[in-house]
């Protein structure tokens, strides 16, 4: 098997990003792009926004908050400290991810 295999190319707002993927996952993280995608385009047409970093931050809430309202519609009130729990760590991955992209996005002022 080729290492082109473990990598998925996906676009979002008209760039392509390269991410790894294991093969047993593209259909998942495909869908998952989609859905990224399709909110970061409806940001976009809402706000007008023209930075990249305010809409993906923006789509993260988003997809975050339907997420826990989906599991809180489903959960009891017992499962709300492990909904915060999952909050946090949800937080703390979003954050890890905006640390790589830092590491391959220009800084601001070169994006437009």
């Amino acid at each position: 098997m080729t290492n082109e295999a473990n990598y998925l190319d996906i676009v979002l707002l008209g760039k392509e990003y390269r991410v790894a993927c294991p093969p047993e996952e593209r259909d998942a993280l495909s869908a998952a792009a989609a859905h990224v995608s399709a909110t970061m385009d409806e940001i976009t047409e809402q706000t007008r926004s023209n930075s990249p970093e305010r809409v993906a931050v923006m789509a993260a809430l988003n997809i975050a908050h339907e997420l826990l309202m989906q599991r809180s519609a489903t959960s009891t009130p017992d499962d709300f400290s492990q909904t915060m729990l999952d909050f946090a760590q949800a937080k703390r991955r979003i954050q890890a991810m905006e640390a790589q992209i830092d590491t391959v996005l220009p800084p601001q002022e070169d994006l437009f």
